[in-house]
């Protein structure tokens, strides 16, 4: 009994240490595999670097994708028992850029559209279809002629509404001339003393053009599997500060699995003209007493934000 006892440890421990050495050198080997690719990481990221720096096209794009769906049947507890429901965001973010020695050209597009619906099926009386929420739609094109490394003469293109609703009404398109700065790689500084700042509406309204400044910086950027933009857009019209805006979107990706992952978008805005016209618009039509103008009207700070699923393009 003992012999056969003594033998059933020495084998454990023969297994056990023979899984141990096994073990040992498996992790040796992955230590040198994982510093041979690392050392491969290196030299790919360099040529890409190199790659870069040459002329031509840059061409780039990602988005966010959020949504949701419910339905209820018999749900007392709420005010509606029988309901559906649903929310569905898109976002939408790419860059056509040529980079040459002595000029460059750079063009971006921005979308942020969203659609909801609430159906109370216990009723005709309500909208059963996707109604638009967020609507927001930006095209720009930059053209440069170097003047220094980081300094250029330039000119800019740059338009602004919304598609699922009054498209074009109000429309922004802004034509300037002045210069660009590029303190750093992938940050774009835009400073235009003369612009032209056209608006598009319809009807009687309070929308005017104007002459102004016009200030951009944009800051797109890969990072491994995060994508990343900023960009902020002001007009400062010389003619009255009432007329003047500014507009701040930022979106966000991180690539969890494949072209899969989340994202995040936010933008901010003041517009004095959109928020003295909204306020007219809410008047009723026998509406009696003072009117809102631009010396009362709270011209309050917009803001959005869409979070869902990314995808890579």
């Amino acid at each position: 009994m003992t012999k056969k006892l003594l033998f059933a440890v020495t084998l454990m421990l023969t297994v056990s240490f023979g899984f141990s050495q096994t073990k040992e050198e498996l992790q040796a080997q992955k230590s040198e595999k994982q510093a041979a690719a690392d050392a491969l990481q290196a030299e790919a990221n360099a040529l890409q670097a190199q790659i870069d720096a040459l002329p031509g096209w840059r061409v780039g794009a990602f988005g966010t994708i959020g949504g949701s769906l419910s339905n209820f049947n018999n749900w007392y507890s709420q005010g509606a028992p029988n309901n559906s429901s649903g929310s569905i965001g898109i976002t939408f973010n790419g860059y056509a850029n040529l980079i040459q020695e002595k000029f460059f050209w750079r063009n971006s597009l921005n979308t942020n559209l969203n659609w909801v619906k609430l159906d109370n099926k216990d009723t005709d009386l309500d909208d059963d279809s996707f109604n638009p929420t967020t609507d927001v739609f930006n095209i720009t094109s930059l053209y440069g002629c170097n003047i220094t490394e980081k300094l250029a003469a330039s000119t800019l293109l740059e338009y602004r509404t919304t598609l699922l609703n009054n498209f074009n009404d109000p429309g922004y398109l802004d034509l300037g001339v002045g210069v660009t700065w590029t303190p750093i790689t992938d940050l774009i500084v835009v400073i235009h003393p003369l612009n032209y700042n056209f608006v598009f509406s319809k009807g009687d309204t309070v929308f005017e053009s104007s002459l102004g400044a016009k200030i951009v910086a944009d800051y797109t950027r890969q990072i491994g599997d995060i994508n990343f933009k900023t960009n902020l857009s002001m007009f400062q019209s010389y003619k009255s500060g009432d007329y003047s805006n500014w507009t701040w979107n930022n979106s966000f990706s991180y690539t969890l699995w494949k072209m899969i992952g989340v994202g995040f978008d936010f933008g901010l805005r003041s517009n004095k003209q959109e928020a003295l016209n909204y306020a007219l618009g809410q008047l009723p039509a026998d509406f009696v007493g003072e009117q809102p103008t631009f010396d009362n009207i709270d011209n309050d700070l917009q803001t959005y934000y869409t979070v869902g699923l990314s995808y890579k393009f």
